[in-house]
């Protein structure tokens, strides 16, 4: 597989990870970190770094509005729950292992 290819298979599949991710607004992003170690403001994180790799202008506040679909803030009220202690705790754990 050439290079090109690769790159825009891998860009259909972070797309449709992103849509997957703007239906499924019960996925907390407390639950995603306390599984699997990233959320969706890791994805707009990482969006931010590959523009500024390639020389590209985004703010924090357009890549998450790609990720979300939506103003951050808007998409934290209407869909975001206060994390139980049940949560709070699995992320201390979860992080103190990386924190080593």
């Amino acid at each position: 597989m050439d290079e090109s290819t690769q790159r825009d298979l891998e860009a259909a599949a972070f797309r449709r990870l992103v849509s997957h991710l703007q239906t499924r607004t019960d996925a907390q992003n407390i639950d995603m970190m306390n599984l699997a170690g990233f959320c969706r403001n890791c994805l707009s994180n990482w969006l931010v770094d590959a523009a500024d790799d390639a020389g590209v202008d985004l703010d924090k506040a357009r890549a998450r509005q790609m990720v979300y679909g939506m103003p951050y803030d808007e998409w934290k009220a209407k869909y975001q729950t206060a994390a139980t202690p049940g949560q709070k705790a699995a992320f201390e754990k979860s992080h103190a292992a990386h924190s080593d």
